[in-house]
């Protein structure tokens, strides 16, 4: 009370009223000023501090780039990115300017006069906004005119509008105090929002343009600074006639402000949109996968390290070839639509989800009906009166479905949708580089939008007898040679399960024949022959068989049973890759590699990843086994000679691989290895109950391996991607094994590449072990 005497009395003191009142306004802001900056009893809200100002936070989108710098993705909440002044075209400025702020380069945050016209204006009923670019950064940047920023008084209609503006005008001289117009007006472009999750000139330009800001013209220019009055109402895709509307009044204030000359002026306002649009989400399907693998790791890694990857503009380079992804990708497209079919061809008009026993699943369909989230709607809706439901679902509807020849717009019913999808073949495909363990191919599926079940990691399958090298790895590192020789004959395995009861496993030759030969390792393996691998499985044990194939790569469960060697165990493409790569890499297994590099927004790297290598096979051994691989191409009738079809051969290439088929012809695998690629493929549905009928057309040999060539193939005719061909690595260390034993050529029946191992019953024997079947 007394201090507020003391003013009045010192006010009084002041002879002039004019002078009087001068100060009593000065002193009054000054007091306001301060009780907005400090938050006064919490009345006005947060104001940006002077740090605030310095350093001013953006939002910005981290990128994701190939090995060979294609952008293929990014990751934001806001698609933003910054772009330096002299990047960005004048066109952009001059209708920036011409339309928002004529007076920007003459005010220093507010424009007085412009505030005295808008207030006239307004009053006249034509409401004109007075905010400077300087005051519209303000609020991009502090997010000024948000709740959470508003104190008591922002609840108070009108008073609240009155708090923020002034916050503002305060927020803008700082600005033009700290920065210089340029700066300004660059910040300014880089944080406007443009609709379509565009935050930016640049991820606009390239949004609707396809261009980037230096090269946008006029008209562009015109219809992006349009934006600005409302993005939805006048934003080009949504609104295009309002859209072109608004960059013929833009195109109108740059010809009045002298941006333009009369001619131009005239021409232009003629022209239609002219849109060229670029949805960064819409790009490839395949490169989804690639997008969505790199985030489950970035978004670990980010949190390991306290970094936001959606908001921190990193820089992020995977290991991808983007020429050899996008050739696997055509050669997979091309492939997977003939199979899908063949597959549809095979069953024609009958129904194709079967048993064990090919009888038709009862009920299959609507089973997987069940677990829609629309039967559960439906269901809540009819009271749970099934029947009613399923007549909801059994209804047709104009619907859009994935085909292989494009999207297509059909009267399907639910259930015909979830009958086309569940009956479509699907894929994985990577490829490695052995040494280093770097992914130079990653295809998780056929559509991403549609199947967002990545089946290179995350799906497991039955690897069928792609798993038979390490039954032969775990011979070698017991002593044996591959030139040793087991007999084709009959096999019984007699054993006690994890129960405690007796069961038998006898498996049969896929043509469920046997020779009677002697087979060295080499040939039997090349020939893929169950019956001397389970020999070896008995001899060697099947725990051990586990344990090799962990050691080599193998990360998920491996139930250690007599068929594990034959791949009854279900296992991921990429993991057999990098098991696969330990074999070129004289023992050595790599952990896999799809990010090398992360940068900062300010291009400074910050994260730098190589393989880790740990040497769990010995050097001989695992030369040995490139040599065996080596065999299903070169022995008689070995499981690979499909490859010799191929432009494959000549200049002493080698290639080594193995084909696998599980039960049924539920899944079809292929594992190659050349000098400078290891390449895994599977191909089958994502429903196990729905696959080819015979090994004609289901076998592994017939599905993947197709694949497989058709892209080793590629690569060899593409010399500018370093894949060329010639022989495996030689050996780092004297080989002491006999290995060089040619088998006789003779007549033996054509190889097929389907498993037939199941047990047959027979009478006063212990329970009969009927497991997965597994194949060549």
């Amino acid at each position: 009370m007394k201090n507020n005497l003391h003013l009045y009395r010192m006010f009084r003191r002041v002879k002039s009223k004019v002078l009087r009142v001068i100060l009593i306004a000065i002193y009054s802001l000054i007091v306001i000023v301060c009780a907005v900056q400090l938050n006064f009893l919490w009345l006005f809200g947060y104001s940006p501090t002077k740090e605030d100002i310095v350093l001013p936070t953006l939002q910005i989108s981290s990128e994701l780039y190939t090995a060979d710098s294609v952008l293929i993705g990014k990751f934001y909440h806001q698609d933003r990115d910054p772009v330096p002044f002299d990047s960005i075209s004048e066109n952009i400025l001059n209708a920036l300017i011409a339309t928002e702020d004529v007076r920007f380069y003459e005010h220093s945050g507010v424009d007085v006069i412009g505030v005295i016209s808008g207030v006239a204006s307004t009053i006249m009923g034509d409401k004109r906004g007075g905010s400077t670019i300087t005051q519209q950064l303000a609020k991009n940047l502090y997010r000024t005119r948000y709740e959470q920023q508003q104190g008591l008084l922002g609840k108070i209609p009108g008073l609240g509008m009155v708090v923020t503006k002034f916050k503002e005008w305060m927020t803008a001289y700082k600005l033009e105090n700290r920065y210089t117009k340029t700066e300004i007006i660059t910040m300014y472009l880089n944080t406007v929002s443009f609709s379509n999750n565009a935050y930016g000139i640049k991820s606009a330009s390239v949004r609707y343009f396809n261009k980037l800001p230096k090269d946008l013209k006029a008209t562009e220019a015109a219809v992006l600074v349009g934006m600005l009055k409302g993005t939805t109402f006048y934003n080009p895709i949504r609104n295009p006639n309002n859209s072109r509307e608004r960059r013929n009044v833009v195109l109108a204030q740059m010809h009045k402000e002298g941006y333009l000359s009369n001619a131009d002026y005239g021409t232009f306002k003629q022209e239609p949109l002219e849109l060229d649009l670029n949805n960064q989400e819409e790009r490839g399907a395949n490169d989804s996968y690639i997008r969505t693998a790199v985030r489950k790791w970035l978004e670990k890694w980010g949190e390991e390290n306290d970094i936001d990857i959606y908001t921190s503009g990193l820089k992020i380079y995977t290991t991808i070839d983007s020429r050899m992804q996008a050739i696997a990708e055509g050669i997979v497209e091309e492939q997977m639509k003939e199979l899908q079919q063949r597959l549809d061809n095979s069953w024609a008009n009958e129904l194709p989800w079967r048993d064990k026993q090919n009888e038709v699943i009862p009920d299959f369909l609507e089973d997987r009906a069940r677990r829609l989230p629309a039967y559960a709607s439906l269901m809540k809706m009819f009271k749970d009166d099934e029947q009613k439901v399923f007549q909801e679902l059994n209804k047709p509807k104009t619907m859009s479905i994935f085909t292989w020849d494009g999207d297509q717009t059909v009267e399907l019913s639910t259930m015909d949708s979830l009958k086309h999808y569940l009956t479509m073949l699907n894929t994985g495909m990577v490829a490695m580089d052995p040494y280093n363990g770097e992914i130079k191919v990653w295809i998780g599926g056929i559509d991403h939008t549609h199947y967002k079940f990545d089946h290179v990691n995350q799906s497991k399958r039955q690897a069928g007898s792609t798993f038979k090298p390490f039954v032969y790895l775990t011979a070698l590192e017991n002593g044996l040679t591959p030139c040793d020789t087991y007999e084709d004959k009959p096999v019984r395995l007699d054993f006690v399960n994890k129960q405690g009861e007796k069961e038998v496993w006898e498996p049969k030759n896929a043509d469920w024949s046997f020779s009677y030969r002697n087979m060295s390792l080499r040939w039997a393996m090349a020939r893929s022959l169950n019956t001397i691998t389970a020999q070896i499985t008995r001899d060697v044990g099947w725990d051990s068989i586990v344990e090799t194939a962990k050691r080599t790569g193998i990360e998920s469960h491996l139930e250690s049973v007599p068929s594990v060697g034959l791949g009854s165990n279900d296992v991921s493409v990429l993991e057999m890759a990098n098991a696969y790569s330990t074999f070129i890499n004289a023992g050595k297994r790599n952990e896999p590699v799809l990010v090398s590099r992360i940068y900062n927004h300010k291009g400074k790297e910050i994260a730098h990843f190589k393989t880790k290598q740990e040497q769990v096979v010995d050097p001989e051994d695992a030369w040995l086994m490139t040599y065996m691989l080596r065999g299903t191409i070169e022995e008689p009738n070995g499981t690979s000679q499909a490859l010799w079809e191929w432009d494959l051969f000549g200049e002493n290439n080698q290639i080594g691989g193995k084909t696998g088929t599980s039960s049924d012809y539920v899944d079809g695998w292929y594992m190659g290895i050349t000098k400078d690629l290891v390449t895994g493929v599977w191909v089958g549905c994502d429903e196990q109950s729905i696959h080819f009928k015979n090994s004609q057309t289901g076998e592994g040999s017939k599905t993947a391996l197709p694949i497989y060539a058709r892209f080793m193939e590629a690569l060899y005719k593409t010399p500018e991607l370093g894949i060329t061909k010639g022989e495996l690595p030689a050996a780092t260390v004297e080989i002491s094994k006999k290995y060089n034993c040619p088998s006789p050529r003779i007549r033996v029946p054509a190889p097929t590449d389907s498993l037939l191992n199941e047990g047959t019953d027979a009478p006063g024997l212990p329970t009969i072990l009927r497991l997965p079947e597994v194949g060549m």
